[in-house]
């Protein structure tokens, strides 16, 4: 089965070690980007995975290409064009530091890219299911416009929609995205919303705000849960990561899913985090690698769990993991081994 994820493909430059971008001079490069990493993993994992984004016809889009042709991702659907493409500075924290991200994206191809360039009835022709997260539609509103027309064709022939909600309150505001949001939720069968994604997105409360404390609020994030599946009834599966984070390197995590009206938890990992980002992005195909191989709902949320503790130790944007290495996370419960 064929996955089609949609959404902006970026170059990330990253100071050396802990270093703060006001006192670096040299940065190493990397690409990625939500749905990219989606894409990434899936294609990892042995799935069908194609991605759709707009690349530049200059050497930063040609090496875009390149590293996702090089996990194996179906490059075919992507358009060619545009001015440049967009950047983000990611600035690694320490302690009680949070990590930074920067956003140099204005104007890139993706973002300036028209509604009408993307052709759904030949895009979507092969697809069994098409991923989204909040950050497209927060781009431009030529892509909101995109992505609900995109929404439109699968509902017409049914194909399943995931959204992870994925806020960013860099790029839109609450009340933007839930104007936003709510719509294209009608299209949605599977949401991943984590943290502060179901108040900022629908305007729902799960979660109040307190990092350090995230799984004792658990009762409060399926209550959320519910909420989604009562007003978005053709949603039918809600995943969510929940964290303790007690410093960027330490923190706690663990998966919940509401599925067929019954929660599935996850046991709970204790990490020493590397880097702390894309770990949604691990969550969200970990869950599709699951249900695309027909696990059942206990074993998809452990799956996607695990995948997503796994991504906070590997630097970059993609989790560039096997199912084994996923599944000895599962079976172990995170603890370590010398594998020879």
């Amino acid at each position: 089965m064929k996955v089609l994820t949609f959404g902006e493909m970026m170059l990330r430059l990253k100071p050396q070690g802990n270093n703060r971008i006001m006192q670096s001079d040299a940065f190493e490069a990397a690409y990625g980007g939500a749905e990219a990493n989606v894409a990434v993993s899936l294609a990892l994992l042995g799935n069908d995975s194609a991605y759709l984004t707009k690349l530049p016809e200059n050497l930063l889009g040609e090496t875009a290409l390149a590293t996702l042709r090089k996990y194996g991702v179906d490059t075919h659907k992507i358009l060619r064009g545009g001015p440049r493409l967009g950047i983000y500075f990611f600035e690694k924290g320490a302690s009680v530091r949070s990590t930074n991200v920067v956003y140099d994206r204005a104007g890139s191809a993706f973002a300036t890219a028209n509604q009408t360039e993307f052709d759904w009835e030949t895009l979507l022709q092969d697809v069994d299911y098409f991923y989204f997260s909040g950050i497209t539609p927060a781009i431009s509103a030529e892509l909101e416009h995109a992505v609900t027309t995109a929404c439109v064709y699968c509902q017409q022939h049914n194909i399943p929609v995931v959204c992870d909600m994925n806020y960013r309150g860099k790029m839109w505001s609450p009340e933007k995205a839930q104007r936003v949001m709510s719509k294209l939720m009608n299209y949605v069968r599977i949401c991943i919303a984590n943290d502060e994604d179901f108040e900022a997105t629908l305007g729902i409360k799960a979660f109040d705000g307190d990092m350090s404390r995230g799984i004792e609020q658990i009762d409060a994030f399926k209550e959320g849960m519910m909420e989604v599946t009562r007003r978005y009834p053709g949603c039918k599966m809600v995943a969510s990561v929940l964290r303790n984070i007690r410093s960027v390197e330490d923190s706690q995590w663990m998966g919940l899913l509401l599925s067929d009206g019954e929660f599935h938890e996850t046991t709970r990992y204790n990490l020493h985090v590397m880097e702390g980002v894309a770990a949604g992005d691990a969550f969200g195909a970990g869950l599709m690698h699951g249900i695309l191989h027909q696990f059942d709902a206990q074993e998809s949320i452990d799956f996607a769990i695990a995948a997503s503790v796994l991504k906070l130790t590997i630097s970059g944007d993609l989790n560039l993991v096997q199912e084994s290495e996923i599944r000895g996370v599962m079976k172990k419960g995170g603890g370590a081994s010398l594998s020879r």
